[in-house]
């Protein structure tokens, strides 16, 4: 870097920390392809408009406790360095950067996001058990399937997989609980194991009294041998107290014996830990919490049941929501009427409408759609699991426009005397068991379409109140500026190739706002078919991200060009990506730069769009003459 650029860097490095509040105010700094990223203590000292009027900025924006700074591919890791070194913040990477964020989050915050991250790992897992769950329940229902061995043999096996996919839950969530928190993750299914061993009594059956339970003494307590199916929080705060044993144990034990001894100490500690402290107390708080929910519905009239209604799913989270089953069992013994079943089912719809009002909020992500259909296809059928922890627990007011929704639907439950004659099933399937006295089934469908109404217009309007701060925030284009036609290259010297086989699409179309505002340049996108990303020009590699999902180059004509493959992906840290290029390499038109593989980028969550941006302001594109179509490597664009 010459000396000229260093000092313009150097002003506006000098400028950007006095616009942010000060060196003292920045916890960490770290950049992308595109852009410098800054985690700051507090962000409402943050002069946001000044910061988009700065010598070379193309935009500026907060997204989540980052200020994301646009400066443009290869520009920005000039800028990084000289800013590094005038505030004195050492180099981060991306994950070191989201970990200084994180710690700006009260305690709430934290529980809640670490909750996020354990059920994210195990979300495929839920998904399909949800679904298949719901199949089972529809299948059951058809006299075809009754009436024909291989549907019945089908469909029983469809509900065997099922219930043997939410029986384990809870080892899965000891596995990735202990992995999120640092642990060796076999200890946590080690951990899991034992929660759910054959050797304890089954925990349904122990509540019920069907089971005899065997009751040990350890140290004076009581230890009665009762397994912990369905025990979720017990299975996440057991995977937090493993990982840490793992952790103090494999530091202590002597490296000798430490194979041997350190993972036997965690599992032994761990276990007795189970039986003693963790699973009684977890077990305790979620009783109370069942309890005190069902005197409600008892007890306080029309605010009981909209307050049932409204927080049941919080019991879901605990995995004691099986426990209304005996109590159902015994209001229909003792009634003739279930009133338990409408709440549970207009609070499962409330949290379906929390699903929809967060997907017309971020419609244009291609990850919460993949997300939230199928979540809230198994809300449907009475499954809530992958809608809780994939997306309103994780994202917080789509839990709290759920509940709303299921309190409103629970009072008009109240108000229509609206009772089931059975249990085990709600939402579709549930309406079949619904009381058709006083027009039963007509207000089974009232309480859940306003249910689903409420959880969805809660949902978008608190999304919409929680966006309001961001929406001024939102990145601007850059000024136009003048284009030279002295510097517009002749169309044979920089004749541009397709980057990849595909379907080109216009960049304003680009789901994302810094490429789709042309923050960066001009430029188009092309939806890929396959991982290859070829070189659209003769030229030049200037640049190779680290993590390989973006590449600058210039051709031999003077032409700057930056391709971008999927949005966020730089998130991946390179994972699935491949480079077969590296910085100062020359390139041919339709040689390789990267692959990618395009099935596992887009399983993961990703959109997997390649933009292409011409990203000199001053190299005239005569970018009307581009026709969008479908494109294979080396067609001339």
């Amino acid at each position: 870097m010459d000396e000229k650029k260093r000092q313009r860097y150097l002003a506006i490095s000098e400028k950007l920390a006095e616009l942010v509040g000060g060196k003292k105010n920045i916890q960490g700094i770290a950049h992308c392809a595109t852009r410098l990223r800054i985690v700051l203590e507090n962000n409402d000292v943050v002069d946001l408009k000044a910061i988009e009027d700065l010598d070379l900025v193309k935009g500026v924006f907060v997204a989540g406790d980052q200020l994301q700074i646009i400066f443009g591919a290869g520009l920005v890791n000039d800028v990084y360095e000289v800013f590094k070194d005038y505030t004195g913040k050492a180099g981060m990477s991306l994950s070191d950067l989201k970990t200084e964020a994180n710690k700006k989050m009260n305690p709430l915050q934290r529980i809640i996001k670490a909750l996020s991250d354990v059920f994210i790992d195990i979300m495929p897992g839920i998904l399909a058990a949800a679904l298949l769950t719901g199949l089972s329940g529809v299948l059951a229902n058809l006299d075809m399937v009754q009436n024909n061995a291989t549907l019945y043999g089908i469909t029983r096996l469809i509900n065997i997989s099922s219930g043997a996919i939410f029986g384990f839950l809870p080892l899965a969530v000891a596995y990735s609980a202990c992995k999120r928190f640092g642990g060796r993750p076999i200890l946590g299914i080690v951990v899991g194991c034992i929660m759910l061993s054959p050797s304890l009594a089954d925990a349904y059956a122990a509540a019920q009294g069907t089971v005899e339970v065997t009751t040990l003494h350890i140290f004076g307590l009581g230890v009665e041998l009762v397994g912990f199916q369905g025990g979720i929080i017990v299975a996440l705060l057991m995977g937090v107290v493993t990982a840490k044993l793992d952790i103090f144990f494999e530091k202590k034990v002597p490296e000798v014996v430490r194979l041997l001894v350190s993972p036997l100490l965690t599992t032994l500690v761990s276990a007795i830990l189970l039986f003693t402290v963790v699973g009684p107390v977890g077990r305790g708080l979620a009783s109370g919490l069942t309890g005190a929910l069902v005197w409600m519905t008892q007890n306080l009239g029309v605010f009981g049941y909209a307050v049932f209604a409204g927080f049941q799913q919080l019991v879901v989270i605990t995995g004691l929501h099986h426990i209304f089953g005996a109590i159902e069992a015994q209001l229909l013994a003792d009634t003739g009427r279930n009133i338990l079943n409408p709440l549970m089912s207009v609070a499962i719809i409330g949290q379906g409408g929390a699903v929809l009002g967060y997907l017309s909020g971020n419609y244009r992500d291609a990850r919460t759609k993949e997300l939230c259909i199928p979540s809230f296809i198994s809300v449907l059928f009475g499954i809530t699991e992958p809608a809780l922890f994939g997306i309103n627990l994780r994202f917080r007011y789509p839990l709290v426009g759920g509940c709303i929704g299921g309190a409103i639907g629970g009072a008009i439950v109240y108000f229509t005397n609206l009772a089931a004659l059975g249990f085990g099933t709600t939402v579709l399937p549930g309406i079949a068991l619904a009381d058709p006295a006083n027009n039963g089934y007509v207000s089974y469908i009232i309480a859940h379409a306003a249910a689903l109404a409420a959880g969805f217009a809660f949902t978008f309007v608190l999304g919409g109140f929680r966006k309001k701060p961001e929406a001024a925030e939102a990145p601007k284009p850059a000024p136009a500026k003048k284009e030279t036609a002295e510097k517009a290259a002749p169309a044979g010297e920089d004749a541009v190739h397709a980057h990849a086989t595909g379907q080109m699409i216009p960049m304003e179309e680009v789901k994302d706002e810094t490429f789709a505002q042309k923050m960066l340049g001009d430029g188009f996108a092309i939806l890929p078919e396959d991982g290859e990303v070829c070189s659209p020009v003769n030229g030049t590699v200037t640049s190779v991200f680290d993590t390989k999902h973006a590449v600058c180059l210039v051709s031999d004509g003077g032409l700057e060009i930056l391709i971008h493959i999927g949005i966020d992906t730089v998130n991946l840290q390179g994972k699935h990506f491949t480079a077969h290029v590296k910085d100062g390499d020359t390139v041919k038109a339709g040689q390789p730069l990267i692959t990618f593989e395009l099935e596992q980028v887009k399983k993961a969550g990703y959109d997997t769009v390649i933009p292409l941006v011409f990203t000199d302001p001053d190299h005239q594109i005569d970018m009307d003459s581009l026709r969008m179509r479908y494109v294979k490597h080396g067609d001339i664009v």
